[in-house]
């Protein structure tokens, strides 16, 4: 139990320095690390340290994104990470603060590697968890709701998409579409089921949901029943466009048809 406490507790503190924007080594980290524990490999801390991460997305917080989630944790590990949370009410001080703080669309971005493939897709579209479901109610948080309402984080995302629309359009010799690429959630207002009405090379019409977060790629998010709906009714032509590290080095993957298809 004292190797699984110190490794939960490195973890978070790294965790912590990263929500904090300080500079931290992971490779300084895992040395210490390793030194505290009995004939454990860098591997066998790597995955440990993916387990964590998979035991804080089941809990609605956010992770290291270099550490990418990894089920079948055992059950001491994810007890120890829940205690910790239950004794560090300060992390989620820190969350709090870190998914309502304010964000601007940058004003230049080179867009060569914003768009990149999507990850493995093994969630499917499914209700949010109640309290009451959870085994230990008090750790109830849904900071993808919080950081959803955050609505300077959704509209920045907007913004950086919109630009890359019309970069695209250009670049394929269509400045013309570019021209006519537009922001309908702030011309047309909001609920309509999409935010941006571009185009492809060929004039066809693309219509764009854009969802946005600050944190790692397979942060999971919120769709509401409109939008479901609307990306059935208009399959061929939607496209959920999900931009991630918005506030470090922002990219973007694309799940283009009906959500209720791409996510079963």
């Amino acid at each position: 139990m004292q190797e699984i406490a110190a490794t939960v507790s490195d973890y978070m503190a790294m965790l912590q320095q990263e929500l904090a924007g300080q500079r931290y080594n992971k490779a300084e980290h895992r040395r210490a690390l390793l030194s505290k524990l009995s004939a454990r490999t860098p591997a066998a801390v790597e995955k440990k340290h993916q387990n964590i991460s998979a035991v804080l997305k089941s809990l609605n917080r956010m992770w290291i994104a270099g550490y990418k989630p990894l089920a079948n944790v055992q059950e001491a590990l994810r007890e120890e990470v829940e205690t910790w949370l239950l004794h560090h009410p300060e992390f989620d001080r820190q969350l709090d603060a870190e998914v309502a703080r304010p964000a601007v669309a940058p004003a230049y971005f080179d867009f060569g590697t914003f768009l990149v493939e999507p990850p493995p897709l093994d969630n499917s579209l499914q209700e949010p968890v109640a309290p009451y479901q959870l085994r230990r109610p008090q750790l109830h948080r849904d900071y993808v709701a919080q950081e959803a309402a955050n609505r300077s984080l959704g509209l920045a995302g907007e913004q950086l998409v919109v630009a890359f629309e019309r970069q695209r359009l250009i670049a394929q010799g269509c400045q013309h579409l570019a021209d006519r690429v537009e922001h309908v959630s702030q011309s047309k207002g909001d609920g309509l089921g999409y935010d941006i009405h571009s185009f492809e090379a060929n004039g066809r019409d693309r219509l764009i949901e854009v969802k946005t977060t600050a944190f790692a790629k397979e942060t999971p998010f919120y769709a509401s029943k409109n939008e479901v709906a609307f990306s059935e009714d208009h399959a061929d032509l939607f496209v959920l466009t999900r931009v991630y590290r918005f506030r470090h080095a922002p990219q973007a993957f694309e799940l283009p048809g009906c959500m209720e298809m791409v996510f079963t």
